[in-house]
Formats: C-alpha cells, structure tokens, sequence
C-alpha cells in the first residue's frame, strides 16, 4: 500500500529557502549606499561640482525673466510681442543641456507674464507647415481660412551666452561663469535688452557633467 511521503523538517527548511532565492532573483533590489534623497531644484546637493547646476541655473533663469519683464521696449511694444528663441552658446569647459535655459525662460513668462509676451514655436515649423497643408487640401478642418497663413513674424529674438574661467592647482579647482541674455531686433540687429549674472566656486574635486 503506497504512503504520501511528507518531507522532513531538514528538507523543507531547504524547499522555503529555495523559493525565497526564487523571489529575490526576480525583484529589485537597491544598491547599497547613500539612499535617494528628494530635493528643490534650486537646492544644492551632496553631490555637488563648481559647474553649472540646477540652483544656478534657476536663479540665473529666474533674475532673466523678471528682468525681460520690466524691459521697457516691451513695455511700449505695440500690441504683444513675439519672441522666437536663438540657440545657447556654451563657451564652458562643461557638458550641459544649453537649451534648459531659454526653456525655462520661456515657461516663466508664459506662466506669470500673463499674456505680455507671446513665443513663437519655430521649432516645431514642420508640423505647423504640415498642419497647414492638411487644411488647404480640406483633408481637416479649419475654424479659419485655410489659404490664409497665419504664421507671426518675429519682433525679438532671444538668446544667450555662457562663457567660462577655469584655475586649477593642486589646492583644488577654481571655476567662473557668466551667464549673458539678449533680446535683439530682427529688422535692424539691434541688442535692445541685455542682462548678466556671475558665478563662481571653487573646490578639493572637481565633478563630472553630463
């Protein structure tokens, strides 16, 4: 007559060790170290370099827009003006996304300029052409005339410079920034608006920017 074998507590320590390896292989584990820890942007870290950061770029972006804002050729502008963003030189010795700061610019006036300014999305030209294009041929619909172009010409062009001072000695690395913004007029090439800030740091090691 066959008996139901039942495993004995040795082998069944061993089937429950099994199946918890089992459950750990497929999750995730942390790795060991310092846990993550949530901050503000305009916060500096821990890990921290005398490069272009995300606190200096806020108060940089921040003292920009309030000072577009008080501009008083925008002031007298007639109607509301249109800005069209130029590329961001980087003349630092730092690998950085450039395009964060006219970006954030642009998100800070058109959330609390309320309507002063306007920004024309020149960078998504193909779209608005294809877009276009759709309409005139009646394949979508239009609330307006489809064979009138609406595109809006540019009354300023906004953009900007960082430009960068590096020491280094044994002491450890010293690094200056300055960061420089222009409004220029597109008919005559003039710099109606220009505004700079400074920054400088210096530390035992230098970091790597990505």
């Amino acid at each position: 007559m066959n008996r139901l074998a039942f495993p004995t507590p040795l082998t069944a320590s061993m089937l429950l060790g099994a199946l918890l390896l089992a459950g750990c292989a497929s999750g995730v584990r942390n790795p060991s170290g310092m846990p993550v820890t949530r901050m503000n942007a305009d916060e500096q870290g821990a890990v921290a370099g005398t490069g272009i950061e995300s606190q200096d770029l806020v108060a940089v972006t921040d003292k920009m827009a309030r000072s577009i804002l008080t501009n008083p050729e925008l002031q007298k502008a007639q109607g509301t003006p249109r800005i069209v963003l130029l590329p961001v030189e980087n003349q630092t010795r730092f690998a950085i996304n450039k395009d964060l700061f006219l970006d954030r610019i642009r998100v800070q006036l058109n959330s609390k300029a309320q309507g002063k300014v306007r920004f024309l999305a020149r960078d998504r030209m193909e779209a608005l052409e294809k877009e276009q294009e759709l309409k005139k041929q009646g394949l979508v619909t239009s609330s307006a005339d489809p064979n009138v172009r609406e595109f809006k010409g540019a009354d300023f062009f906004l953009t900007g410079k960082l430009s960068g001072l590096t020491t280094k000695a044994r002491a450890g690395v010293s690094d200056y920034i300055l960061y420089t913004f222009q409004l220029i007029d597109p008919r005559t090439s003039d710099i109606l608006w220009e505004d700079s800030a400074e920054i400088k740091k210096q530390g035992n090691d230098d970091a790597a920017y990505r």
